[in-house]
């Protein structure tokens, strides 16, 4: 089974950083779909960022509107991790984030943002962020 592991969470003041990142045990990565939900205690899981393939050598991102303009989704294919580069921090933002990967049989821009179409997700890493 594809392995997915999350690291670089911590406890950080608002208006801080942090970069996540996710490695994947796969043999083609470039062909996944790779997502970043977030779940606060007591709330429903939530989705953050997503990068796709949408056509020849092209990659589409897609953004929820909390983290537009504050978090980027990026990935090294050749490292076989993708990254989630988080600025201005709120402690809104304070949840457990974990990463989530599929191949798509085709690009459907549309099911981004739906847990239920990944089939592999880590463990998740704690991100805090105080006020």
């Amino acid at each position: 089974q594809v392995q997915l592991a999350e690291s670089g969470g911590g406890l950080v003041q608002a208006g801080g950083s942090l970069r996540l990142s996710c490695a994947a045990s796969v043999r083609t990565f470039s062909a996944y779909t790779i997502a970043w939900f977030c779940q606060a205690p007591g709330k429903e899981r939530a989705f953050v960022a997503a990068i796709s393939r949408s056509g020849m050598s092209q990659y589409a991102t897609d953004y929820a509107d909390s983290a537009k303009g504050r978090f980027t989704i990026s990935r090294d294919n050749a490292k076989n991790t993708m990254y989630l580069q988080m600025y201005s921090l709120k402690p809104e933002d304070t949840a457990v984030y974990s990463c989530a990967a599929n191949v798509p049989r085709i690009y459907d821009p549309s099911k981004l943002r739906d847990s239920n179409q990944y089939d592999y997700w880590g463990q998740g890493t704690q991100v805090t962020v105080s006020s």
